[in-house]
């Protein structure tokens, strides 16, 4: 299979939620391979965002993108598309659909809509609701109103770029996606030979997430509360560093020297940090889509103890890279085994590189979902005609986000 090129040029707008931190999120970091991926094939790329300025954010100039700085609610963004006049329209996250869909429909019918999923959010907050009403997240409900504005979002785009293969067939199976409107589309990670720090030059355990994702700090007080002083007493010299970007005051007041439990905060190279680790930890209870510190922990020889949200979507049928354990007690034991058992920590290790080749391989992801893209692009019309629903969804219930937009933004006006 060949990757296919633009044969003209083409203008991709993306609309992004946040300008893109990677060093901050694993979201961050897919974004940006996500525009480099459409670059590379020869498109033009433009990326406006309604967002503030993030303090960690990169610099989209020096990956040859252009930056709009673009207003909510506000017609303003519907002379600047139409000015624009881009071949497709990519949004970052459903919300960004709800928003400006109709707006690019509108000036800009002809234009193929994607939507990055990033992950799915109604899963990550039905889950959350479950394990705040003490429920396994077995039980979340899929109907929620958060569920079905994003379903909806779905249907109204033109291709959904789904990052985990557990959430494709979620999807298929819950809410009747068709395989047509979809394409799976994990982290893009480049496979080569690294050489890792060995076992003996490495120490302590490491944590790793941005503090403002809600699973990231349930971790943190899962660790703090439950884990660490299990781990803690068999090993009392061994330290748990905790680095990422945003961390709120009361995370900071976790922060005990005593206790071997260090709050670091945000870190410019988490590679760094984590090649230096000997085990990361992240006993995440709740979540969606791909967790980027796992996978994080495979490229810098890290194995791992988790749980079964955090291998979601990664292993597949291959064996884990350290551990998975539900429990508190069984998750430290495994924790404290591969801090202690060289040979089960080079096991591990092996394990996490056999994963990243068979399931993360850039140059295979990127030709499959490219040419995913050039196929619906180049035959739109017809796509679009058998999506029955999204027909349906543009032409009537679309509306009320419509309608409201247009409302907040009359009555800004009226003083």
């Amino acid at each position: 299979m060949t990757l296919f090129m633009c044969e003209l040029p083409r203008t991709l707008l993306i609309i992004g939620y946040v300008w893109p931190e990677p060093n901050s999120s694993a979201a961050g970091g897919h974004m940006l391979s996500l525009l480099r991926m459409f670059r590379d094939a020869g498109w033009s790329l433009h990326y406006a965002c309604p967002a503030v300025r993030g303090e960690h954010e990169c610099d989209l100039s020096l990956e040859d993108i252009i930056t709009h700085e673009i207003s909510l609610n506000c017609s303003s963004f519907d002379i600047f598309v139409s000015e624009l006049n881009p071949d497709a329209v990519l949004f970052d996250r459903f919300l960004m659909e709800e928003q400006f869909g109709w707006r690019v429909s509108q000036a800009c019918p002809n234009a193929m809509k994607i939507l990055d999923m990033e992950d799915v959010h109604s899963m990550r907050d039905a889950r959350h609701r479950a394990i705040k009403a003490g429920k396994p997240i077995e039980k979340a409900e899929t109907t929620t109103d958060m569920a079905l504005r994003e379903a909806a979002a779905i249907f109204r785009c033109d291709l959904s770029l789904v990052i985990s293969d557990k959430e494709v067939e979620f999807l298929k199976s819950t809410y009747l996606v068709p395989e047509t409107l979809m394409v799976h589309c994990p982290f893009l990670i480049q496979i080569h030979e690294r050489d890792f720090i060995p076992f003996e030059g490495r120490a302590h355990f490491i944590s790793i997430g941005n503090f403002r994702h809600a699973p990231n700090w349930d971790a943190v007080l899962q660790l703090k509360e439950k884990i660490w002083p299990l781990i803690r007493k068999s090993l009392p010299e061994a330290q748990l560093h905790i680095y990422g970007a945003y961390p709120p005051p009361k995370a900071v007041s976790l922060h005990n020297e005593r206790e071997g439990f260090l709050v670091k905060g945000w870190v410019a190279d988490a590679q760094e940090v984590m090649s230096k680790a000997r085990v990361c930890l992240a006993p995440l209870r709740f979540g969606a889509g791909l967790k980027g510190k796992l996978t994080e922990s495979m490229i810098c020889g890290t194995p791992s103890v988790t749980t079964k949200v955090g291998a979601e979507g990664i292993q597949g049928s291959l064996p884990w890279a350290g551990a998975v354990e539900e429990d508190e007690q069984m998750f430290a034991q495994a924790a404290i085994a591969l801090y202690s058992d060289k040979r089960a920590w080079i096991v591990a290790q092996k394990r996490g590189e056999s994963i990243l080749k068979a399931r993360f391989n850039k140059d295979e992801i990127t030709q499959g979902v490219m040419n995913k893209v050039e196929s619906v692009y180049r035959d739109l019309p017809a796509h679009r005609a058998k999506n029955f629903i999204g027909q349906m969804l543009q032409h009537h219930s679309m509306k009320s986000t419509q309608y409201m937009s247009q409302w907040i933004e009359a009555k800004a006006t009226i003083k």
